[in-house]
């Protein structure tokens, strides 16, 4: 694994180009102290739920924990799903200095060196954060789902939890594959595939790509991963789905609400794709919806790395759709294949308070609070603002650890899948290190393995240039 060390390994600039806050005014840190010491009151108060043996997921050495959830199995081989989730409400009060302060910035946005979180760390890490062995106020989905996979009731109240354990991703893939999976979510495997399986007949769209990741060097430098999804990711993922989707028909259903939508795509753009799966000899049986299609694909074949990556032409116009009343001619993400809205974040993502204070409010038979209904205007177009800004910081802290990585590469060879290709370029991965960039070539043979060489790097553009060897 080709690694970067220590030396030029500062994300300063970056931060500086896209003007990123280093903290928190006084007024925001002072009233986030105070709201530690005395949260708010909840109106209905509080379902005691500290015996329910909660368990959260998350990337190792996380510590804003959004999640927790219990899965259990009942009578008649259904489900029923806990699942709590962090109560910001309780400690921002609205219109406060905290409040203003989070609809700047709209969610957490995350660096190799450290992140620039959405709420004061004392809340976002500490007292807001469920986790292991703290009771937290939270929000409580309970959503009872038959032998199916189909949700059946949904209910969803304040209450205190606390957390039993702190797992990530990888420990619980290895529980699973032993056979041994904690109790808490040893149903997981069953219901999340059973989601899957859903998901599919739904028409949701999976871009099975993997990721790249910036890890820390032991010598103080940065290293370069490419992680690919294993299940335990897919299925929990699901369970935050789930929840996302009911929390969607209870605000339709009570005409007031703010959505995640995205149009379905044209029929031009499957036709398109099906081009392109027949360029790539991809076989596309008669009769398959995209969905069927692409979670056929063998995600770790070039040819179906090249198709995922056109496959995201697709699934562009993401948005949040607010509606109070009337409700909007768009109601549906076709990425998911249904009504979905987010409620699953609320440390790391602004609009998940408002569309969680709804579902409470409408779940408990109460008027959606004044405050709520008067940032519906708002809080579409500052989460907008905020996705645009954490994308592009995304791509510019690997487009920076990439140009550090390869500098002193310069005229080595490597090999690459062809993602993309133009008639004198091509979108190219390079398998190791994983490294996206663009090669200079005449017709360059998109899902085929190549041999490329590195012909220039531009670290202060963070720019990489290949052609073909």
């Amino acid at each position: 694994m080709i690694r970067t060390h220590a030396a030029g390994g500062d994300f300063g600039r970056l931060r500086a180009e896209f003007l990123l806050p280093e903290t928190f005014g006084p007024d925001v840190l002072a009233e986030a102290e105070a709201a530690v010491v005395d949260p708010l009151e909840s109106a209905g108060g509080r379902e005691d739920a500290t015996g329910l043996p909660f368990v959260t997921i998350d990337p190792p050495g996380a510590k804003d924990l959004d999640q927790a959830v219990l899965i259990e199995r009942v009578e008649g081989g259904g489900f029923r799903v806990h699942y709590a989730i962090a109560d910001l409400a309780a400690f921002i009060p609205p219109g406060g200095a905290l409040d203003k302060e989070a609809r700047r910035r709209g969610q957490t946005l995350y660096l190799p060196d450290g992140n620039v979180p959405l709420h004061p760390p004392v809340l976002s890490e500490g007292a807001a954060s469920l986790l292991p062995g703290e009771t937290r106020p939270a929000v409580l989905w309970t959503i009872d789902v038959d032998a199916g996979g189909e949700p059946t009731a949904t209910h969803v109240r304040r209450a205190l939890v606390r957390s039993t354990e702190q797992f990530d991703y990888e420990t619980v893939q290895a529980s699973v594959d032993a056979g041994d999976p904690h109790p808490s979510v040893a149903a997981l495997p069953e219901l999340g595939r059973l989601r899957r399986e859903l998901a599919v007949r739904r028409g949701a769209v999976e871009l099975q790509l993997p990721e790249q990741e910036i890890h820390g060097d032991p010598d103080g430098g940065w290293v370069l991963v490419q992680r690919p999804r294993n299940d335990v990711d897919a299925w929990n993922a699901e369970i935050s789905l789930l929840t996302g989707m009911a929390a969607a028909k209870l605000m339709i259903d009570a005409g007031i609400g703010v959505l995640r939508t995205l149009p379905a795509p044209e029929p031009e753009a499957v036709d398109w794709l099906r081009r392109s799966a027949q360029a790539l000899n991809i076989d596309w049986p008669e009769g398959k919806s995209v969905s069927e299609f692409l979670a056929a694909l063998d995600p770790g074949q070039p040819a179906s790395m090249a198709l995922f990556a056109d496959t995201t032409r697709l699934l562009r116009g993401a948005g949040y759709t607010a509606f109070d009343g009337e409700l909007p001619a768009l109601t549906t993400h076709a990425g998911i294949g249904g009504a979905y809205a987010h409620v699953t974040a609320p440390i790391r993502r602004l609009v998940d308070r408002f569309a969680t204070e709804i579902c409470l409010a409408v779940s408990a038979g109460r008027e959606v609070p004044a405050w709520v209904r008067a940032a519906l205007s708002e809080v579409p177009d500052q989460m907008t603002a905020s996705d645009t800004l954490a994308a592009k910081v995304e791509r510019a802290c690997i487009d920076q650890v990439e140009a550090w990585v390869m500098a002193e590469h310069i005229g080595e060879e490597f090999g690459a899948i062809v993602l993309r290709a133009d008639e004198n370029k091509a979108e190219i991965l390079i398998e190791d290190p994983p490294v996206m960039g663009k090669c200079a070539g005449e017709k360059l043979p998109e899902g085929e393995r190549i041999r490329v060489r590195l012909t220039a790097v531009d670290v202060d553009k963070r720019k990489l240039s290949f052609e073909r060897a």
